[in-house]
């Protein structure tokens, strides 16, 4: 299945096509793959350079993998069971350069994310990123130091069919796109004051 997204303006195709579906193949991801999701996770940009970034990956049936499974809150275990990668991502909340509390922690993670979506969209691959998942279960299973925090848990493979999902989820799958009007999120002078761009 294709979801482009219906953009009014023109946008890179990586970022037209980018979607996150719940339906996945069991087929493996190549480990060449995998190398060049990391790769690009790596290169995005971040605040001081700073890269506070950190990635537990699991494959389907390993320890690790069956470990971020149990962290995830019941509907996102519904759907993930036939997942082959599945990562938690963290972020050191501490400077590596100054020892002190690095503010843009969160931001620059959801940036190595974001990089790491579009190479995998590239690739074939696709990501879905959750919320829904315990974010203490998970320090106590990984044993994270204070300083590591996990922020969102990721899933990545190939595209499956709908019809595997259960009832309940197909018509998520299926659902048309939407996004926000440009006046809610672009503003002048004033926050909430529409610019005038669109």
């Amino acid at each position: 299945m294709q979801k482009p997204a219906n953009n009014i303006y023109p946008i890179h195709p990586l970022i037209r096509k980018r979607w996150s579906p719940r339906a996945f193949l069991t087929k493996s991801v190549e480990k060449d793959k995998l190398q060049s999701l990391f790769e690009a996770a790596r290169w995005a940009a971040s605040g001081s350079n700073d890269q506070p970034w950190q990635f537990i990956v699991g494959f389907n049936g390993d320890e690790t993998w069956n470990r971020i499974f149990e962290t995830l809150v019941e509907f996102n275990q519904l759907w993930t069971k036939e997942v082959p990668v599945l990562l938690v991502a963290c972020a050191n909340t501490i400077s590596k350069k100054s020892g002190r509390k690095n503010p843009s922690y969160e931001y620059d993670l959801g940036q190595a994310v974001a990089t790491l979506s579009l190479q995998a969209t590239h690739m074939g691959l696709f990501v879905h990123q959750m919320g829904g998942f315990d974010k203490a279960k998970t320090v106590l299973l990984f044993e994270l130091p204070n300083t590591s925090k996990p922020i969102v848990a990721i899933a990545i493979g190939y595209y499956g069919d709908v019809g595997q999902l259960h009832p309940n989820l197909q018509p998520l799958e299926e659902a048309r796109r939407v996004r926000n009007d440009f006046d809610t999120f672009v503003f002048v002078k004033n926050h909430g004051n529409p610019s005038g761009l669109f």
